[in-house]
């Protein structure tokens, strides 16, 4: 059992499930989730080295970037259960378990994500988390419920289908993971609260820019890529 602790030392090297060489630095970061940010994580579906998928669906429009086995529901902030994953799954991405108590979030496509920041920053519109993919970009914010995006959503005369949302249910990849798409990293970084927690902005804060920022990019119809 000490082993599954991840207390034991590893170089993290060995091969995984997948045949890839595991990073090191996946194991980290996904343990840094689960033990200090108490955020539901776990392994997603290994990119292969034709940047296809793992799950093997030919229409698989998130390659890595999606769980597969355990399923989403098994997502968890245990570190025991996070060490012994990427133990057995060094090359594994991190998933986040968006929703519940787990941040939630807005993505855009990069350009338009991008754009989005821009404009909060020259707002004064106050930001979480910004991670990103090559083609995509998402907003970590406080958790919300359907009820409550429903209502914000009502308000708003249009709607881009670009704008994507993660809530109960949902995920996203974790740096530094890598997709399909390329690697994931931090556009800004999570900022820790007097408690310990993240500091993270209200959906509603920024869904205003979200959406201007989202009708300047194309209309993406019901493929989600990251």
């Amino acid at each position: 059992m000490r082993e599954i602790l991840g207390e034991r030392r590893t170089n993290g090297n060995g091969n995984g499930k997948d045949g890839r060489d595991g990073d090191p630095a996946l194991r980290r970061a996904a343990l840094r989730y689960a033990r200090h940010r108490h955020w539901p994580v776990l392994p997603g579906a290994a990119v292969l080295a034709d940047s296809g998928c793992a799950c093997e669906r030919p229409d698989c429009v998130v390659p890595g970037a999606h769980p597969a086995d355990p399923p989403l529901l098994a997502a968890t902030a245990d570190p025991a259960m996070v060490a012994w994953w990427w133990t057995e799954r060094p090359a594994a991405p991190i998933v986040l378990a968006t929703g519940g108590r787990a941040p939630c979030a807005m993505s855009l496509p990069a350009l338009a994500g991008a754009r989005a920041l821009d404009a909060c920053d020259r707002l004064g519109v106050t930001t979480g988390p910004v991670l990103a993919t090559p083609t995509r970009w998402m907003f970590l914010v406080e958790p919300y419920d359907l009820p409550e995006l429903g209502e914000l959503l009502v308000e708003q005369e249009h709607v881009p289908s670009s704008l994507r949302f993660h809530g109960e249910g949902g995920y996203v990849p974790l740096p530094p993971s890598r997709t399909g798409a390329g690697n994931v990293w931090w556009v800004r970084e999570p900022r820790s609260d007097d408690g310990g927690g993240v500091t993270l902005p209200r959906a509603a804060g920024l869904l205003d820019v979200l959406v201007a920022a989202g009708l300047t990019a194309p209309d993406q119809g019901s493929r989600l890529a990251y």
